[in-house]
């Protein structure tokens, strides 16, 4: 939350109210991995006044380049979504008045992102080379195009940004394996959202990667799978000095994101990631049924759910329903066997990385965290 709060302060603070709305949770990684690269524990945060969505409470923020940099790199990438939004006539863009206030927005968004981005050292360019490449890589895919042809320009963006945190943390020998790491979740984040997107895709006739070059969903996870393993092998070089949340992200959540897309268990206890295709659990597998369909609440109402489950801890110890869509969610810990850990919520940091294939060997505290 302090990440999350400060990119939204930054983008605030930096490019005005309505810059806030491109706060995401993927941008937010690079705020994550500058402070935990840094090498005071407090240089980069402050307090924040009290915010509706904190309960009207102050909270610790992060603060100061990496948070920066992160509001560059949403910025860019969001004009940049805009800009697709437009050119596949979705919804209300369809309308040509619409279209062109929302392409007015989208640059600005890339005026505001380059100077930012400047302020802190980080040429843009290269994430707007990627967006204009994205294009024309898309228009001449088509059936038997590699797929990683079609995520090379995502991966090289996510690549150059995940890199230069390490030039913000001083610690610029860092920035070859972040590079490889944010390769690996550029096309790991274009895979999932293809996957994710495809049958909606399929309904409206918009393009979807997966389609158009034939990528069967069997050759998706496997290159999702790789992804994920490789990310791990690329931190592993990282010298990080306080690279606990870091590696709750972007080790433990990572290969959650990807049972969630395909729709497997997150369990590999026989149907896990590399299951045979067509068994239960594996890829290709038939998605099982979804629950039924609930109201959603409205912003104020969720919120204020929200606040609920978060001061009582469930959202990171317990089983608890979304607040907004009523979906049913394990907590941030849930997964964990704490053993000697004590504390349920210490868990999630008392991990290192070590093996080859898991996560925690080495750790003496009784993790059990390749669930």
């Amino acid at each position: 939350m302090a990440h999350l709060c400060g990119l939204c302060l930054a983008l605030r603070g930096d490019h005005g109210q309505l810059a806030r709305i491109v706060t995401n949770y993927d941008g937010l990684l690079i705020s994550v991995l500058t402070e935990a690269q840094a090498a005071r524990a407090d240089g980069g945060r402050r307090t924040a006044g009290p915010c509706p969505l904190r309960g009207m409470r102050t909270a610790s923020v992060a603060h100061g380049e990496g948070a920066r940099l992160a509001a560059a790199v949403s910025l860019v990438l969001a004009s940049a979504k805009v800009r697709d939004h437009v050119t596949d006539g979705d919804g209300l863009l369809a309308r040509r008045p619409v279209a062109l206030a929302a392409r007015r927005v989208a640059a600005s968004w890339d005026r505001a992102g380059a100077r930012t981005g400047s302020d802190v050292g980080f040429d843009t360019a290269v994430l707007l080379d990627a967006v204009a490449r994205q294009t024309g890589v898309e228009t001449l895919a088509g059936p038997g195009t590699a797929i990683l042809t079609v995520t090379e320009p995502t991966e090289t963006a996510t690549a150059a940004a995940f890199a230069h945190t390490a030039v913000l943390a001083g610690r610029p020998h860092n920035a070859g394996p972040l590079a490889e790491a944010g390769r690996l979740f550029g096309r790991l984040a274009h895979l999932l959202d293809a996957v994710e997107d495809r049958d909606a895709d399929a309904a409206s006739g918009a393009w979807n990667p997966l389609t158009a070059t034939g990528t069967p969903l069997e050759e998706a996870r496997r290159l999702a799978d790789d992804a994920v393993h490789g990310i791990r092998l690329a931190l592993r070089e990282v010298e990080f000095r306080d690279g606990g949340l870091a590696h709750r992200l972007l080790v433990h959540e990572l290969p959650n994101s990807v049972h969630r897309a395909f729709g497997t268990v997150s369990c590999a206890h026989g149907t896990g990631p590399y299951a045979p295709p067509g068994t239960p659990g594996g890829p290709g597998a038939p998605l099982p049924p979804e629950p039924p369909r609930r109201d959603r609440r409205g912003a104020l109402a969720g919120c204020a759910v929200w606040l609920g489950l978060a001061c009582t801890c469930q959202l990171c110890c317990g089983t608890y329903e979304d607040p907004w869509s009523g979906e049913r969610k394990e907590g941030t810990c849930a997964n964990c066997d704490c053993g000697g850990c004590g504390d349920c919520c210490q868990c999630c940091q008392c991990c290192n990385c070590g093996g080859e294939d898991g996560c925690c060997d080495g750790c003496d505290c009784g993790c059990d965290c390749g669930c």
